[in-house]
């Protein structure tokens, strides 16, 4: 039976979100393509009619990831209070790729790696705009200093075992950007994050 077109380019997407989800969830490694293909309700013959291989499973659903979420705008400062929660650290399988990714990246090949750098470098240009479209050393060092902080709390708090520490490396790194690294109350059109 023909699959059309468009069921390919649909069926295409259910594996890279699948793959997406379960590689934030578990790892790339302790992700088969057969797991992937059965999330996406699909059979793992048709795999090698979108992927040339696992690495480029992965390359590409990484690529995806961050292509969705460069078209999401919102408040940074409730992008922040969203992202050092419990619930983001206790959801791996829908949060950030860098966090839940971003150790495990430096064993994978070249490709996967680009994507991840392409994403970082997208959300920090992102995030450094200000309203006019200029970009200021000091505020791409804000930027950069709250993304990592923001980035490494999650990791810590995935870490930790004993739950009012984890919650506490989130809160207070939370408030600890906020004071120290510049984010703006203010309405952000464009993801910024302003000083």
């Amino acid at each position: 039976m023909k699959v059309s077109r468009e069921q390919m380019a649909e069926n295409r997407l259910r594996i890279l979100d699948a793959a997406s989800r379960l590689f934030r969830e578990k790892g790339f490694e302790a992700v088969t393509v057969s797991e992937v293909m059965k999330a996406a309700g699909l059979t793992h013959g048709g795999f090698y009619g979108h992927f040339t291989s696992k690495d480029d499973l992965v390359a590409q659903a990484l690529a995806s990831t961050f292509r969705a979420q460069v078209n999401e705008t919102q408040d940074i400062a409730a992008y922040l209070d969203q992202y050092l929660t419990p619930r983001h650290r206790d959801n791996p399988g829908a949060g950030c790729p860098i966090a839940g990714l971003s150790a495990e990246s430096r064993h994978q090949g070249t490709a996967a790696r680009t994507a991840i750098t392409e994403g970082l470098q997208t959300q920090i240009a992102r995030m450094s705009r200000a309203e006019d479209g200029d970009t200021s050393p000091e505020m791409r060092r804000a930027v950069i200093g709250s993304w990592a902080a923001m980035v490494g709390a999650i990791i810590l708090s995935r870490a930790i075992v004993d739950p009012e520490l984890s919650d506490e490396v989130l809160r207070e790194t939370r408030a600890w950007i906020k004071a120290e690294g510049g984010v703006s109350e203010a309405k952000a059109s464009d993801g910024l994050l302003c000083r």
